[in-house]
């Protein structure tokens, strides 16, 4: 008798606080850059699932900018940038593709726990490098080279939050005071 082989879940890295208020989506083997990819992640950790996924609906318009903090030899300035502080920007359309695919499965995995899809924040967003893909290019005088893809594995965790964060009252009380100036009325005024 040939035994069945049991398919097993995927372990990720990290485990839910509160799992009965968190939901998990992961894929494996994906054919996407890495790098690419890992700035979108990068991106959308810790936001809320709805702005996540109009963001990253943007971002294929080209609308709004993934910007690119690590990988980012040969990537060009872009204005858009200026809202994350950083210079050097793109918009990877199918690693963008790929993310909102993951998150409306994490969001119909919450709907199906019978969470509330609206309070959903992501949580825990992690990609790695997948084995890389091989196949083989034709170069000069009879040579081989290799001509490799670089496919990765992503994982999602998003959490109901179940708090509203407000902007704290302002009075007015205290406003910041440089070193300098404070210095200056400790000496008191000058002759």
């Amino acid at each position: 008798k040939k035994k069945k082989k049991k398919t097993k879940m995927g372990k990720y890295a990290v485990d839910p606080e509160k799992d009965s208020k968190s939901c998990k989506s992961r894929g494996s083997h994906l054919r996407v850059h890495y790098k690419n990819t890992r700035e979108v992640v990068r991106t959308v950790r810790g936001m809320h699932l709805r702005r996540a996924l109009a963001y990253l609906a943007n971002v294929t318009k080209k609308k709004e900018i993934v910007p690119f903090t690590r990988h980012n030899g040969d990537v060009g300035r872009h204005a858009q940038c200026k809202q994350f502080k950083h210079p050097q920007g793109r918009w990877p359309v199918k690693s963008c593709e790929f993310v909102i695919g993951l998150l409306k499965n994490a969001e119909s995995n919450a709907d199906a726990k019978g969470l509330e899809v609206d309070k959903l924040v992501i949580e825990h967003a992690m990609v790695n490098r997948a084995p890389k893909m091989r196949r083989r290019t034709y170069r000069a005088h009879g040579r081989i080279n290799p001509y490799q893809s670089s496919p990765c594995h992503i994982e999602f965790i998003l959490t109901e939050s179940n708090e509203v964060v407000s902007r704290p009252e302002d009075d007015g009380a205290r406003k910041k005071v440089s070193k300098k100036k404070l210095a200056r009325e400790r000496a008191g005024p000058r002759d």
